[in-house]
């Protein structure tokens, strides 16, 4: 196996290349993973990278990696080309785990995904939309209020997953006494995708993690049948309740969204947060303008959050047909894997995409997704949720500083483990 080692010969040499299939590459320190991808955008084509050597047996395994900006957004863009099915992440589904649970809307393409995203979307309706937002600076006041009262050391379960967490579990009807058994299933589930395994370890069956995602699904498809019966004012009733082609979501459609709705809301969002506040933190000018005027400054600095932590590392394309894109061709049934992170540090779009910037404009960053059939449903909401937060925490907990979070090694999102803090007096 190949790690990547940041370049210390001289200014002509050629790079070293670092080799994103492997397992040791995704422990290396975050400053050193994007001196690699910075590397890559140099090259004049996607570099490729084995994940499995060919054998009499079975073909080779691997992908290209898209690395620039452009290219993220083209394939992004372009689903007829670059699906998302069988599995847009890594590894992908096995088909007897899609079989069991249903395929997320982040796995499918064409008519499918489209007739779900509608049901999804028109369920968004203005009121359940208006009544969230008020439920997120409720949430927010609640959430600081605890902080002012209990002074927790770390940031991540106290103040970056809880605010997500109920702001989601309010908006679809959770029932308050589920929600500890949900929060539970959750962390099983996630807690290890992306994350690099040994030989031995990659050989084990992830039973944890499915069980885990069944006792969500399960839960959540008899509140399904619930509302059926009895709807409320929430979103399982509108999901199960939507007609769109004479059909709403059924129980096992619905309990795929909210998985996807817990780990991808959730978890992306909590990961923003906490970065966040780190990078408000290490950038004290930031954080002083944007106090000063928090109504201006507010949704530039999310945006920046957003593009330098870019909480959602990558995600897997298929190729459905043979296609030329930036003087490279690929061929049908190949893989590419977009690299969200590296593209929000292409030097071609971001100048001195190192800085971390609240001002920084335009900023078209990739960090919910690169815009097409597939652009992140949530962007309203995470917004929300993260200015109402930071906007309590700075006018109310103004001596808070977050310390430097621990990573987990993971090669899908960017997540943070823990996030210590202290109060300079306050």
């Amino acid at each position: 196996m190949t790690t990547f080692v940041p370049r210390t010969t001289a200014p002509d040499a050629d790079p070293p290349r670092p080799n994103l299939a492997d397992p040791s590459f995704w422990q290396l320190p975050h400053s050193e993973r994007l001196d690699a991808f910075a590397v890559l955008r140099q090259l004049d084509a996607p570099a490729y990278f084995t994940e499995r050597e060919r054998s009499r047996w079975r073909p080779e395994k691997g992908f290209h990696a898209l690395v620039r900006h452009a290219d993220v957004v083209e394939a992004s863009r372009n689903t007829r080309v670059f699906a998302s099915a069988p599995g847009a992440t890594t590894p992908e589904p096995a088909r007897w785990v899609r079989a069991l649970f249903g395929d997320s809307l982040v796995n499918l393409d064409g008519p499918d995904h489209a007739r779900l995203r509608r049901i999804v979307s028109r369920s968004f309706t203005p009121r359940i939309l208006g009544r969230a937002e008020a439920d997120i600076h409720a949430v927010a006041a609640r959430v600081v209020d605890d902080v002012l009262a209990r002074r927790p050391d770390d940031l991540v379960a106290s103040v970056a997953s809880r605010m997500p967490f109920e702001v989601i579990c309010n908006l679809m009807g959770i029932p308050e006494r589920e929600r500890p058994a949900i929060l539970a299933q959750v962390d099983r589930a996630s807690g290890e995708i992306g994350v690099p395994r040994s030989a031995r370890g990659r050989l084990r069956v992830p039973g944890k993690g499915l069980r885990a995602l069944a006792g969500m699904q399960g839960m959540v498809a008899d509140l399904g049948r619930a509302r059926r019966r009895h709807p409320a004012d929430d979103l399982i009733s509108a999901l199960v309740g939507a007609d769109i082609e004479g059909r709403g979501l059924s129980g096992r459609q619905l309990g795929s969204f909210f998985s996807l709705l817990m780990v991808a809301g959730v978890e992306t969002t909590r990961n923003a947060i906490a970065h966040g506040l780190h990078l408000l933190t290490a950038h004290p000018e930031q954080r002083a303008l944007l106090e000063a005027d928090f109504d201006h400054y507010a949704e530039g600095a999310v945006e920046e959050i957003v593009r330098y932590s870019t909480p959602i590392i990558q995600f897997r394309r298929t190729l459905t047909q043979d296609h030329r894109m930036n003087g490279h061709h690929f061929r049908e049934g190949g893989k590419v894997v977009l690299f969200y992170s590296s593209a929000n540090r292409d030097e071609s779009v971001f100048p001195d995409p190192d800085r971390f910037d609240i001002t920084r404009s335009p900023n078209p960053h990739v960090g919910y997704g690169g815009g097409g059939a597939h652009h992140c449903l949530g962007t309203h909401l995470a917004k929300l949720e993260m200015k109402a937060l930071l906007r309590e925490l700075l006018t109310r907990v103004p001596g808070l500083r977050a310390g430097a979070p621990l990573l987990v090694p993971s090669s899908f999102d960017n997540r943070v483990r823990s996030l210590p803090c202290a109060y300079n007096g306050t």
